[in-house]
């Protein structure tokens, strides 16, 4: 039986995939390569965009070397790629400055003192971005007010997937959801916001032409398509960003549609029509083509604050027994209430100096109760980024989620009745490659429509909310918004 084939190309933080997928949705084969990265001086979070790229064509070569029984049925490739990423790049392509990437912090100044200004208000309420050391519209401001060489040096300035497809196509282009995540994209008229490039001092030739998800690249450069070892028309999607792709490659593409996502950090987003923007700057919306945007808000702290306990406690069996101890505690964990933000916040808080907080221990806890504590303060977390997402969107009707958590049946029955809503567990772990690989077909015309991708993706497993528990768990939630009040006058 003769199959067609598509790849997925994921640029991530951690690492690089490629995903060779059926057209329904199956993963034949798959390459990795990780990424490393660099801390220059504190606050500073840095990768070589050179060594990404290669990594890119790496995986790519690996894949093909690996599918040449299917080379002549593989459709297209499509790009997912991390975002926030800003790289200070010269007029052939040479970068000037590594890439900061989006847990770079050496703008919190910058931050700090926009964000609560009649300028800040302005700049989110154009751009849907909120005013956070994340966006590359602040460490554009770094750069210009610290005399940063490479910024007076650049001719260009990219994110990772632009420097790609400028090293591969020769071509300066960026699609909307990443033009979206750079803080400079004006939500309503799709260009580069006048007001931001004045704030920064950058000119906009500087920057990429905005072009939708869909657009086809053909024209790759031939000493790099033969290393590869693809033709070199062959159709090259330039996709989006990885958040509307992870959403896409979980079928939440419909608005009302809900996806969390929480691995190492997490993640809430729906896609939305137009461009709605959440008043109170708690979440993000960043446009996705000229008809749809995603909305939602990231959080800095998911399974890497668990992982910290597992050491803490030098628990010695493995992450998922951890877990499953905390199953044997009550709901609201006899008292204790805990605030996640280890690794600082995004959303709702926005605030990189937050910090943890640990509260209502008694000397009859033991360790379970602290897990279970963790997990509900994760939840309770993600649940005031849902509360705040509905302010733009409504409750959502439905609710996905996937990541590295799913793995836990204790954490999803808290998550099921934080929410009050059944929860249906996506058993995809390759969602943003599946979303760029779909995306691909849509543009190629070998799939009639984006929300077409529903019927290719597995069954998922739904896991009931309990009722009683959702009650205690609003009453418990309202201690947790006001403890968090209480704590935030606190972190400087």
């Amino acid at each position: 039986m003769n199959h067609e084939y598509v790849i997925g190309l994921d640029i991530g933080t951690t690492s690089v995939k490629a995903v060779l997928f059926t057209t329904d949705g199956n993963v034949v084969l798959e390459t990795e390569q990780l990424n490393s990265t660099l801390y220059p001086n504190p606050g500073w979070i840095e990768q070589d965009p050179a060594e990404v790229e290669h990594a890119c064509r790496t995986v790519l070569k690996d894949m093909i070397a690996q599918s040449t029984d299917k080379k002549g049925q593989i459709l297209g490739i499509g790009i997912s790629c991390a975002q926030h990423s800003l790289i200070c790049v010269g007029q052939n392509g040479e970068h000037l400055s590594n890439m900061l990437i989006w847990s770079d912090g050496r703008s919190s100044d910058q931050a700090e003192k926009l964000m609560h200004t009649p300028d800040g208000k302005k700049i989110f309420m154009e751009t849907g971005t909120p005013i956070h050391p994340m966006s590359p519209f602040l460490k554009l401001l770094w750069m210009k007010e610290n005399n940063y060489e490479p910024y007076h040096k650049a001719t260009y300035f990219m994110t990772m997937k632009e420097y790609l497809l400028f090293k591969w196509y020769g071509v300066r282009m960026v699609d909307h959801g990443m033009a979206a995540s750079t803080g400079l994209l004006n939500l309503i008229t799709l260009d580069w916001s006048d007001q931001a490039l004045e704030m920064t001092g950058v000119q906009k030739e500087q920057l990429s032409q905005v072009v939708p998800p869909t657009e086809i690249l053909r024209k790759m450069n031939p000493q790099l398509a033969q290393e590869i070892g693809i033709p070199e028309d062959f159709p090259l999607v330039i996709g989006s960003g990885d958040a509307a792709l992870a959403n896409l490659g979980s079928g939440a593409i419909l608005p009302g549609e809900l996806n969390i996502s929480l691995g190492t950090s997490g993640a809430l987003r729906q896609f939305t029509k137009g461009a709605p923007i959440n008043e109170s700057a708690e979440t993000y919306t960043y446009a996705f083509n000229n008809d749809f945007s995603i909305i939602g808000g990231p959080t800095n702290n998911g399974g890497n604050t668990l992982q910290w306990a597992l050491e803490l406690f030098n628990f010695k069996g493995s992450f998922n027994e951890f877990l499953e101890g905390a199953g044997n505690i009550h709901a609201g964990a006899d008292g204790i209430i805990f605030h996640p933000y280890l690794s600082g916040e995004r959303a709702p808080l926005w605030n990189r100096r937050s910090r943890g907080n640990l509260f209502g221990l008694t000397i009859e806890h033991t360790q379970d109760h602290i897990v279970r504590a963790i997990l509900e303060g994760i939840t309770f977390n993600l649940y005031q980024i849902g509360i705040s997402l509905e302010k733009v969107a409504g409750k959502p009707e439905k609710i996905t989620v996937n990541g590295g958590l799913t793995r836990s049946d204790v954490w999803l029955q808290i998550l099921a009745d934080v929410f009050g809503q059944d929860i249906y567990v996506s058993e995809t772990h390759q969602n943003a490659a599946w979303g760029a690989a779909w995306t691909a077909l849509v543009a190629i015309e070998k799939a009639p429509s984006f929300s077409a991708i529903k019927e290719s993706l597995p069954k998922e497993r739904v896991v009931k909310s309990n009722s009683q528990n959702h009650q205690l768990y609003q009453e418990i939630y309202k201690q947790y918004i006001k403890l968090g009040e209480n704590i935030q006058e606190h972190f400087h």
